[in-house]
C-alpha cells in the first residue's frame, strides 16, 4: 500500500493549488495527488465547448504565487489550462500525480489513525493511505451535468448536445442553434457559435442578470508595465476583490439601484427597441443567483448582428424540426444544446467511513466551511459564490497548511471537530444559503449544514475568512486534538455520531 502523510483528491485548479501550498509551507510533508481523470486542469480540461471561459477574472482567480501574466483579465478555458499545467509543472508536480484513480471509497482507522483511500485504476482496485486526506475534487459531478427530461426528446432529428459532453467533431457552421439555458455556458456559447452559425437562439425559461465588462483590465496592464511583477500582481488582486466585495454588499443592500443600474447598461447596448423587461429582467434580486458576466459586450454585439436572439418561453415539446413552445411558436434547429447546468456530488460521489460506521455528511456541521463534525483528519475546498473560486481555495489551503504545522508541533496525529454542548441547539441551515439559482436547490441536501455562529458558519466573506484563518486560534475548544495512542477511544465517539 502507498503511504503519504498527505492525499489531496483532484488535480484541478484547487488541487494543483492546494499541493504548491504544501510545497511552500509544509515541505517536510510527503504528499501526493489521486486524479480520476488522465490530465490535470479538472474544469478547465473537461469542458471543451466553443468560447469556454472563466466568468472570474485571473488576478483573483490566479493563484496568490503565480501571477497571472496575459493581458485578457477574462481568460478563455484553454489560456486558464495552460497557466494551471504550468503551474504544475514548475513546481514538478506532474511526477506526483497518481492518474485514472477515482477515488470509490475512503476508511478512516482510529485505531492506526490514518485513512485507506480505494481507487479503481484501469479496471482493477488499488488502495492507498495518509494521514491526512484534503478533498479538492469540486463539488459537481463529472460523470453528466443536469438533464431535465424533455417531452417527445426522441422526436428531434438532429443531435442533442450537453456542453459537459462536447462532440470534436461537432460542425455547427450554418446550422441553426437553439441552446436552452440562461446561465453562464449558454451565454457563452451564444457569442461563440454565432459567428459560425446561420442563427443561434438562447432559449431560457426566466432572464438572468447580465452584466458586460472588458477582457482587459486597463489599470491591471499599466500596473504591470510600470510595477514589479509581484508587486503589480497584489495590488491588482486586492483591487478586485475589494471591488468584488462591494459590489456585492450593494447589491445586498441597495438591490433596487444595483438591478435599475444592470438593466440599464442592458438597454444601453440593446437599444430602446429592444424588450429588455421580458428577457434580461429577472424575478430576484440582483446575486440572488450569479451574475452572467459578459466580457467586451460579446452577447449583446452578436444580439444586435441579428445572427443570435433570446427567447423567453418554456418547452411544449421537441419536434422533427425543433422546440415548440408554449406560447405555440416553433424554433427551428438543426442541432440543440442543453446548456441545462451542473449536478452537484459531495467529495466525488466516493463512500467515506469511520472505523467501519458509513458517514452520513448531510447530518454532519460544517466546521468553517471546510471540515466535519466527528470526522477526523479530512478537509475538503468549497469555493465561494460570491467571488472567484480560488480566492477560498487558498484560504483552505492556508489553514491546512497551518493545522498540519500546530499538530506537528504539539506532537499530536488527529483533529477532529467536536459540537460543543452550547452549540447543539443551534439552527439548522443549508451550507450555501441566500443563494438560489437551480443547480443549488437540486443539490444542498447532499451537503452539511452550517449553524448561526463560529465556527460553524461557511461564511461568504472573503475579509472574514481571511482574517479568521489567518488569526484565530487553531485550539479554539472545538476542534480536539489527541495523538496515535487514544485515537481508538474518540474514535467510539465517531462511530455514534456518524450512527
Amino acid at each position: 500500500m502507498n503511504h503519504y502523510d498527505v492525499i489531496i483528491v483532484g488535480a484541478g485548479l484547487s488541487g494543483i493549488g492546494a499541493a504548491r501550498r504544501l510545497q511552500d509551507e509544509c515541505p517536510g510533508k510527503r504528499f501526493a495527488i489521486l486524479e480520476g481523470r488522465d490530465a490535470i486542469g479538472g474544469t478547465w480540461d473537461l469542458f471543451r465547448y466553443p468560447g469556454i471561459r472563466s466568468d472570474s477574472d485571473m488576478y483573483t482567480m490566479g493563484y496568490d504565487s503565480k501571477p497571472w501574466r496575459e493581458p485578457k483579465a477574462i481568460a478563455d478555458g484553454p489560456s486558464i489550462l495552460a497557466y494551471v499545467q504550468e503551474a504544475a509543472r514548475e513546481r514538478g508536480l506532474i511526477d506526483r500525480i497518481h492518474f485514472g484513480h477515482w477515488v470509490k471509497s475512503a476508511d478512516w482507522s482510529s485505531a492506526d489513525a490514518r485513512w485507506t483511500i480505494t481507487t479503481e485504476h484501469a479496471g482493477r482496485r488499488e488502495t492507498f493511505s495518509c494521514n491526512f486526506l484534503y478533498m479538492c475534487s469540486g463539488y459537481y459531478s463529472y460523470e453528466q451535468g443536469h438533464a431535465p427530461s424533455f417531452p417527445d426528446r426522441e422526436a428531434f432529428a438532429g443531435p442533442v448536445i450537453h456542453p459537459q459532453h462536447w462532440p470534436e467533431d461537432l460542425d455547427y457552421a450554418g446550422k441553426r442553434v437553439v441552446i436552452i439555458g440562461s446561465g453562464a455556458t449558454a451565454m457563452t456559447l451564444v457569442p461563440a457559435m454565432a459567428k459560425r452559425a446561420e442563427r443561434v437562439t438562447m432559449l431560457q425559461r426566466s432572464p438572468t442578470y447580465v452584466v458586460s465588462l472588458p477582457a482587459e483590465d486597463a489599470v491591471a496592464n499599466l500596473l504591470r508595465k510600470i510595477l514589479p511583477e509581484q508587486l503589480a500582481y497584489r495590488l491588482i488582486r486586492w483591487k478586485n476583490i475589494q471591488f468584488q466585495r462591494w459590489v456585492y454588499r450593494q447589491t445586498r443592500v441597495k438591490p433596487d439601484k444595483v438591478r435599475a443600474k444592470l438593466l440599464g447598461m442592458v438597454r444601453k447596448q440593446l437599444g430602446p427597441d429592444y424588450d429588455v423587461d421580458k428577457h434580461f429582467t429577472p424575478s430576484y434580486k440582483p446575486w440572488d443567483q450569479r451574475l452572467c458576466l459578459v466580457p467586451d459586450a460579446d452577447l449583446f454585439k452578436a444580439i444586435r448582428s441579428g445572427k443570435a436572439e433570446v427567447a423567453t418561453d418554456e418547452i411544449e415539446r421537441f419536434s422533427a424540426e425543433g422546440v415548440v413552445l408554449k406560447s405555440g411558436r416553433t424554433l427551428p434547429a438543426d442541432i440543440i444544446v442543453t446548456a441545462t447546468g451542473l449536478e452537484l456530488v459531495l467529495l466525488g460521489g466516493a463512500r467515506f467511513s469511520v472505523d467501519g460506521v458509513p458517514i452520513d455528511f448531510p447530518s454532519c456541521w460544517s466546521y468553517r466551511g471546510m471540515m466535519f463534525s466527528d470526522v477526523p483528519n479530512l478537509v475538503y475546498t468549497l469555493g465561494y459564490i460570491n467571488a472567484s473560486w480560488t480566492l477560498r481555495s487558498e484560504l483552505v489551503g492556508e489553514y491546512v497548511c497551518r493545522l498540519l504545522n500546530h499538530m506537528d508541533a504539539k506532537g499530536m496525529t488527529v483533529c477532529t471537530p467536536r459540537l460543543r454542548e452550547s452549540d447543539r441547539d443551534m439552527p439548522q441551515r443549508h451550507l450555501i444559503d441566500d443563494f438560489s439559482p437551480g443547480y443549488i436547490r437540486r443539490g444542498m441536501h447532499l451537503f452539511p449544514r452550517q449553524g448561526d455562529r463560529d465556527p460553524w458558519q461557511n461564511h461568504q466573506n472573503y475579509l472574514a475568512d481571511r482574517e479568521a484563518i489567518h488569526h484565530a486560534p487553531i485550539e479554539d475548544g472545538v476542534l480536539e486534538f489527541t495523538g496515535a495512542s487514544s485515537a481508538v477511544g474518540d474514535g467510539e465517539a465517531s462511530k455514534r455520531s456518524a450512527a
